[in-house]
């Protein structure tokens, strides 16, 4: 498939944008070397066509699984069908699936918009911003419908790692998963997952959101001599280790997996018409000494 591409630099960092295929970012690379600092796409994962195989892609307007068919809203049932070939339940809402619009840009910042009908209507927006090696992430629903629903929004970054890659991102507790990756409980941070300190990534399979965290977090990939410095407005991140992958994904999400179905629906935010909803996201590359 042909697609278009954005590219932004700021001298230490160059961003390649992919607005066609789900405002996506395909790669986020080091300019002096090369070094990928997300999970590097190639011509391949490009002619894809998926933001699965690329670098970064919004989740609007909800974050992760939603069972039951659809949730209750003030004025109704939204009633939603699966939307990946790979789950049985609708995942990551319909950002991500949706060509997005370059409204504005320079060599340093783009900003993208979306203008969507599905499952409902909303404008979302990314602002991405590149500074002496940081990269700022702004993601922003609107809710356009006349009835007010739920919303939620998230950020899905692939990380490269190796077996040395640590991370540190304290949190408070860990919502418990089953073999379906949907929320039994809330509990302790089990030893392996307690990321107080920097540590390696654990060993088992992972697919867990984490809250009560304050925003800050670092990973640090030694094999490729740098760090990422994160920081966000949210106090939930997801995180994704599949056995056997280069890659991991630390999310920042605005709240846990199928908040839709759990009692007082944490996290997210009762929209009406044109009210909005935002989330912020950076990361920091830095040259380890």
């Amino acid at each position: 498939m042909s697609y278009d591409t954005l590219h932004l630099h700021d001298g230490i960092t160059q961003l390649t944008l992919l607005p066609g295929v789900g405002g996506a970012i395909a790669n986020w690379t080091v300019v002096a070397t090369g070094q990928p600092l997300l999970r590097p796409a190639d011509e391949q994962a490009l002619e894809a066509g998926t933001p699965r195989q690329l670098g970064c892609y919004p989740l609007a307007p909800w974050s992760n699984r939603i069972t039951e068919g659809g949730f209750d809203n003030p004025e109704g049932w939204l009633a939603l069908a699966a939307n990946t070939d790979n789950s049985p339940l609708p995942i990551h809402g319909s950002a991500w699936q949706q060509p997005w619009q370059v409204i504005e840009h320079d060599e340093r910042s783009a900003l993208l918009r979306l203008e969507s009908q599905t499952p409902f209507a909303y404008t979302a927006e990314q602002r991405f911003e590149l500074d002496g090696g940081r990269l700022t992430i702004h993601l922003q629903v609107t809710h356009r419908g006349k009835s007010p629903i739920w919303h939620g929004l998230g950020l899905h970054p692939y990380f490269p790692r190796t077996p040395h890659t640590r991370l540190q991102a304290g949190a408070g507790q860990v919502w418990q998963c089953d073999a379906n990756s949907l929320p039994t409980g809330l509990g302790a941070l089990p030893e392996h997952w307690d990321f107080a300190e920097e540590r390696q990534l654990p060993a088992v399979h992972t697919d867990n959101a984490f809250i009560d965290w304050n925003g800050r977090a670092r990973i640090v990939e030694p094999d490729a001599g740098y760090s990422l410095e994160i920081g966000s407005d949210q106090a939930i991140y997801l995180l994704f280790c599949p056995e056997g992958k280069p890659f991991f994904c630390f999310e920042p999400v605005s709240h846990p997996v199928n908040a839709h179905h759990l009692p007082g629906k944490p996290g997210l935010v009762l929209l009406s018409e044109n009210q909005r909803h935002g989330l912020t996201f950076t990361l920091h590359y830095r040259p380890l000494n």
